[in-house]
């Protein structure tokens, strides 16, 4: 398929060419594994490859099974194939999101076709060529955690062991110690590539990996979180209302909510919200009741000027709004709500009464990543099942977090590693239009991780004008490739020396 069928244009393509893939079917006594070769077109180059489309025991110390973990991985052949070329482990978030997101929407040779601003198409729903695939830049192994997609527990019982952050940890470390060992990559330089959810356990992962002997390379951590008190809109805990503000600000800057020299720089104008947020209305949220009403009145003011929401509004909620009732309030004007992972999304609000609707984001990608993750597996790689592939939520019951009077928290875990291996360098990818996992936060942890001046260089950091999924956004898409590839380069560059 060429580069230009690639681009999105919300229409099925007319003109893809005919994917024949060749099938074989490699069957092994603890699991079922189809291959297919493949082409596409990255960066204008051909490139010829093999997908594999499997499972993998995750198994006790004792060598019993307890789940069967479903992935599919992405190798490029060449003439001077080689064990040492970089290898990613992807996964999203949730908990309970399969890898569809990451694979169908922004890594793999084949990408979801939806609109250039992220928007869903008219359906039917189709796969085209990803001309901003990373393929190019490493081998790719798209993994579901057990709950999602394919991946499940081999007794209803045993599922609940996978449902915690340690044993959700535990069992990732499995899968990438086994597929290290089974496809012989013991010697390729390894990254993390995790989403939302999927950055906090690459977080744990990369401690956990580095006590089993696997050191790591990279990772890369795409809307990240990991201090869950960032996010979590909690009585007694103010830390949220100002690192969601900046968010704030930068949705109504989109749907043209704030005052005429606000809305003329996007980036001056959020860094004003962030000084302020960091500043003036973190002191105002400590006071609590202390402040004093001429104090409260200025706060009032500046929040309005900042979010585009109504003084009263704000003085009625006590200088504090969480996502969901700012995401519902600020359109209200036009009977319209926002996302909340993409705040530039909308819908129609049809209950205005109601304190908390659905997500436009979810609602706007859960059909065609769905669809076309269940025709491509069939259709091109050739595997069948008759389960459902639980692209979000459906396979997970209630998460155990492991935090008692305290928040779920895995800084710790990157900081040791950080530590442990100097060498590993992070990239933290933030969305501007994010109301889940917002960049303040993001940009807030990492600066209280407490690392040293030569670790904290380790880090690198890149924000989008795009949502959670930045990559929905076409522009954002490829500014994204263009950004890992100068990491991925970069961290190998500095690591051969």
């Amino acid at each position: 398929m060429s580069a230009a069928s690639d681009q999105p244009s919300g229409k099925a393509s007319t003109e893809e060419t005919k994917r024949e893939p060749s099938k074989e079917r490699v069957p092994t006594s603890q699991s079922k594994t189809f291959i297919t070769r493949h082409q596409v077109r990255i960066d204008g180059k051909e490139l010829s490859y093999t997908a594999t489309a499997g499972e993998l025991p995750i198994q006790t110390e004792a060598g019993e099974t307890e789940a069967r973990m479903f992935y599919v991985a992405y190798q490029a052949e060449s003439k001077e194939r080689s064990k040492r070329r970089p290898l990613l482990f992807v996964f999203n978030g949730g908990p309970g999101a399969a890898s569809v997101w990451l694979h169908l929407g922004a890594l793999g040779p084949r990408r979801v076709q939806m609109l250039p601003d992220g928007n869903m198409p008219p359906p039917p729903f189709h796969l085209v060529d990803n001309a901003y695939s990373w393929l190019d830049l490493a081998d790719l192994v798209f993994v579901d955690p057990v709950g999602t997609g394919y991946s499940r527990a081999e007794k209803p019982d045993l599922a609940k062991n996978f449902a915690t952050v340690r044993g959700d940890i535990e069992s990732l470390g499995s899968f990438v110690r086994l597929y290290l060992t089974r496809n012989d990559r013991w010697g390729a330089p390894l990254f993390l590539v995790g989403e939302s959810y999927g950055t906090f356990r690459a977080a744990g992962l990369s401690d956990f990996l580095l006590e089993h002997g696997i050191a790591l390379s990279g990772m890369i951590e795409v809307s990240m979180v990991l201090n869950m008190q960032t996010i979590s809109f909690d009585n007694g805990n103010d830390l949220p209302y100002q690192l969601f503000l900046p968010s704030y600000t930068a949705t109504a800057w989109y749907h043209k909510k704030l005052d005429p020299d606000l809305q003329a720089d996007l980036d001056k104008t959020l860094s004003a919200a962030e000084q302020w947020a960091a500043g003036e209305f973190q002191d105002a949220l400590n006071k609590g009741d202390r402040l004093s009403a001429a104090e409260r009145q200025a706060v009032v003011a500046k929040m309005a000027r900042f979010t585009g929401l109504s003084p009263s509004f704000i003085d009625n909620r006590n200088l504090r709004i969480d996502q969901t009732t700012f995401a519902r309030e600020l359109l209200r004007d036009s009977r319209r709500i926002t996302g909340w992972m993409d705040s530039r999304l909308t819908a129609a609000d049809v209950d205005p009464s109601a304190q908390r609707g659905f997500d436009p984001t979810v609602t706007t990608i859960r059909p065609p990543f769905t669809s076309a993750m269940n025709s491509y597996l069939r259709d091109e790689l050739g595997y069948q099942s008759d389960h459902e592939y639980f692209t979000l939520g459906g396979g997970v019951g209630r998460w155990d977090w492991e935090a008692k009077n305290s928040y779920a928290d895995t800084s710790d875990n990157l900081r040791n590693a950080l530590a442990k291996n100097p060498y590993m360098k992070v990239m933290v990818a933030s969305g501007l239009f994010d109301l889940a996992t917002p960049h303040f936060a993001a940009e807030y942890t990492l600066a209280h991780l407490g690392l040293t001046p030569a670790l904290r260089r380790n880090i690198t950091e890149r924000r989008y004008r795009s949502g959670h999924m930045m990559y929905l956004d076409s522009n954002a898409l490829i500014q994204l490739k263009s950004d890992v590839a100068d990491f991925i380069t970069q961290t190998l560059k500095e690591q051969a020396k």
